[in-house]
């Protein structure tokens, strides 16, 4: 997989080389890339924001091609956008859980605790109260963007104007607050790649093998993949999926095939 590690990267800057890799993806082209940046003080919207979450005062939000809520970005945040080919039966689920575990294990090597709460996504302290790390994607015709924001060092402060991700009920921490001592950005960021790399490694293997047993099956009969009616692109008659999922648009915790 390839890696690109990026500076402070404008928010529609970053997302239109997702576009573009993800593009050479769904055509067969390139390879699976690991983006790793910083983006500039930004809110970003999906598609199940409310009207309340927004600020109030008239600061920009992004609206994305996405599911879930409002979220921010900004310095002292690492933010990672894995754009990935899946394999088929797609469950996008095992691939958000594959993100979580390349985080949480990061996290432990930090000496921190972390947990997942149940019909939630992201990574939280132990106790379940405050979120460390937000997790949304895309997936659409098997290739992922959009991915996962860190708190490393970032000024907290620009959560409390939204609901992040529509949930009133939890905060939001940074590993530098729930370590103690500052954990900026640069000195996490070599962590999260290794740890990140391996996890998505192991899911790609073990969904790749699945997916190699059953090409004799789907070249004799022809079986697609079931999904949610998706954008139009390439041909491709066994892949119609495309997911957005972010937060509570991963609540019933169903795999999407």
């Amino acid at each position: 997989m390839d890696v690109l590690r990026l500076g402070v990267v404008p928010y529609r800057e970053a997302w239109e080389m997702q576009r573009a890799l993800a593009d050479d993806r769904r055509h067969g082209r390139g390879s699976d890339t690991l983006i790793l940046l910083e983006h500039p003080d930004v809110y970003t919207a999906g598609r199940r924001t409310g009207a309340g979450d927004r600020p109030v005062d008239g600061t920009e939000v992004v609206d994305v091609d996405r599911g879930g809520g409002i979220t921010w970005h900004g310095p002292g945040q690492l933010v990672g956008y894995p754009i990935v080919r899946l394999p088929v039966p797609l469950d996008v689920v095992a691939y958000v859980r594959a993100l979580e575990a390349g985080l949480m294990a990061a996290c432990a090597e930090f000496g921190l605790e972390t947990r997942r709460v149940e019909g939630r996504t992201g990574v939280w302290t132990a106790d379940g109260l405050r979120k460390l790390a937000a997790i949304g994607v895309r997936v659409s015709w098997k290739v992922t963007n959009h991915g996962f924001a860190l708190n490393c060092d970032p000024a907290l402060t620009a959560f409390g104007r939204i609901v992040p991700c529509g949930i009133s009920d939890a905060g939001v921490t940074s590993l530098s607050r729930e370590l103690g001592r500052p954990l900026p950005v640069a000195e996490a960021r070599p962590v999260v790649e290794r740890h990140m790399l391996t996890a998505l490694a192991d899911y790609l293997a073990t969904g790749r093998a699945v997916e190699a047993r059953r090409r004799p099956a789907d070249a004799a009969g022809g079986t697609g993949t079931a999904g949610t009616a998706g954008d139009a692109g390439p041909a491709a008659p066994t892949t119609t999926s495309d997911t957005d999922l972010i937060g509570a648009g991963l609540a019933g915790g169903k795999a999407h095939r």
